[in-house]
């Protein structure tokens, strides 16, 4: 039985490495235009049949045998462009970088730093079922994102690409105050109320007007409250009052303070 499931994992391996061979665009040398556009554009279309590995050669090319043209620097986007698509975001990260400080006067110089900034969001951990939720693991891709897509917001505020961006940034917003609401939890089951408090309290210095922002407060009510610190817990109820006016949660907090 041993014997057949090692038998089985090995052919479930070969078979997955011969798609990964096929899907990888392991093809043969390409044949090269005469000019440098038209081997830009089948660099483009080895792209949409998931050609990568010929797509590159096409890309490299041109940016090699045309250095001076235009078509050169297209190639370099381009090739930042595909590590990108095969989700190697440190290596797309890496080019899209190289590109803007070779080109910081290029009409596309936003768009790759854009896509700079947006690889680290798009390498944010998943919610895969079978995984743990995104909200327990390492935020270090979230923090990065954050920060650069505020710088990217930062340098190019006319860019068009501000608008996806600043989107971009509520969602990593949301993402770390939920994972900060999760240790805060973690230390609440476990009666570490100083800990929740100073996870809450980062949470809602750091990330105000997010959808846990209710729901912290009134947690942070809770832990003053096993803290026996009547006066900040009469504070937070405040804090919410002030936060979210006219809302079911401050009139829940008026009914809590006895007002």
């Amino acid at each position: 039985m041993r014997l057949l499931r090692a038998a089985c994992l090995t052919a479930f391996l070969c078979t997955a490495a011969g798609c990964a061979a096929l899907s990888s665009g392991q093809s043969g040398d390409p044949d090269f235009a005469s000019d440098a556009a038209a081997n830009l554009q089948l660099g483009d279309e080895a792209v949409e049949r998931k050609d990568f590995l010929q797509a590159e050669r096409y890309y490299e090319h041109v940016r090699t045998k045309y250095p001076y043209l235009e078509v050169a620097n297209e190639a370099e986007l381009k090739l930042a462009d595909l590590a990108y698509a095969q989700e190697t975001y440190p290596e797309a990260r890496e080019k899209y970088q190289s590109f803007i400080k070779l080109h910081p006067t290029h009409p596309k110089v936003d768009y790759a730093a854009y896509r700079s900034a947006l690889s680290h969001y798009a390498d944010i951990p998943s919610d895969f079922f079978l995984l743990p939720p995104s909200t327990e693991k390492d935020q270090t891709e979230i923090r990065a994102a954050l920060v650069s897509l505020n710088d990217f917001v930062r340098q190019y505020p006319n860019s068009q690409y501000v608008a996806d961006a600043k989107k971009n940034i509520e969602d990593t917003r949301r993402r770390l105050a939920e994972h900060e609401l999760y240790v805060a939890s973690f230390y609440a089951r476990r009666e570490r109320w100083k800990a929740v408090v100073q996870r809450l309290e980062g949470l809602l210095k750091n990330y105000p007007g997010t959808s846990v922002e209710e729901e912290a407060l009134f947690d942070l009510h809770e832990a003053y409250v096993k803290l026996n610190d009547a006066e900040q817990a009469k504070q937070t109820l405040q804090r919410i009052i002030e936060r979210l006016p006219g809302t079911p949660a401050a009139e829940r907090a008026r009914r809590m303070m006895g007002s």
